[in-house]
């Protein structure tokens, strides 16, 4: 009972300080709109005239616009940043002597990691979810339905993400290291995600490492769901994430991310056990 209470009281707290913090909620905003207001409306703009309507591509619809494809990659986006960076709390709390504090408790020091981890994952799953409030100005109409199949897995990517992003906060000593390794990792998870660009007819070297990055299996069950109203089912599995030519499930892409979460959370969990 200790244990979960401790869990239920690090994950309480960064809920309520990001809660508190409404500026930096719009400003965790901005950039996912930026990239869907400006670059998309640019590039929608761009390929629809070179293609005659669509974005065109391999395996993309030409009556798609290219602003409805890459929005659940913003929506990626947004959880993607919002839960590593989440770990930042991890180094902050470190360098003040919060974390020590709580580490000599007399808790499990696995409660540290689970709360930040489901800490983190909460916040960005909040900050993903809020993005959907613009999905009828781009011509995406979602059902109750759609928008009920689109918070677990927005959670399972965020959690995923957040357990990667406390895994690697656990063992770092600044802010500046911290900050350096997140935004050196970060890029080319959501460059490869398949967030701004469909995932088919790419170079093998790229391909394989589109498949080796765990935003993709995050990214390709929201578009999935997102775009359900929009196109049908055969066009959604031809545009799908595939693994030696076969398309998985929505729910294996979920399974896939529990266990990649899993796994970084028990690196997490050992890490702040042999931690002094």
């Amino acid at each position: 009972m200790n244990t979960l209470r401790a869990i239920y009281i690090i994950w309480y707290r960064d809920v309520l300080r990001f809660w508190r913090d409404r500026a930096r909620l719009v400003a965790s905003l901005a950039q996912p709109l930026l990239y869907l207001v400006i670059f998309g409306t640019g590039l929608s703009s761009a390929l629809s005239g070179a293609n005659g309507g669509g974005f065109g591509g391999r395996g993309t619809p030409s009556e798609l616009t290219y602003q409805q494809f890459i929005f659940p990659g913003i929506m990626g986006m947004a959880v993607l940043f919002s839960a590593i960076f989440g770990a930042m709390s991890i180094v902050w709390d470190r360098e003040f002597g919060f974390l020590k504090e709580v580490l000599v408790a007399p808790i499990d020091r696995s409660a540290v990691a689970i709360g930040k981890a489901l800490g983190g994952a909460t916040q960005a799953m909040i900050q993903g979810l809020v993005l959907l409030i613009l999905a009828p100005f781009i011509g995406i109409r979602l059902t109750l339905l759609t928008t009920l199949a689109l918070i677990p897995l927005t959670f399972v990517l965020a959690f995923a993400l957040s357990a990667l992003g406390v895994a690697i906060a656990s063992k770092m000593k600044s802010m500046q290291g911290f900050q350096m390794i997140m935004t050196f990792l970060m890029m080319p998870m959501f460059f490869l995600s398949g967030a701004l660009f469909p995932l088919q007819g790419l170079p093998g070297w790229m391909n394989v490492l589109t498949r080796l990055d765990p935003a993709a299996y995050g990214m390709d069950p929201l578009r999935r769901v997102v775009l359900s109203p929009v196109l049908p089912k055969e066009i959604l599995d031809v545009m799908s994430l595939d693994v030696f030519g076969n398309v998985l499930p929505v729910v294996a892409e979920a399974a896939i991310l529990l266990g990649f979460g899993a796994v970084m959370l028990s690196l997490a969990i050992r890490s702040f056990r042999v931690v002094a």
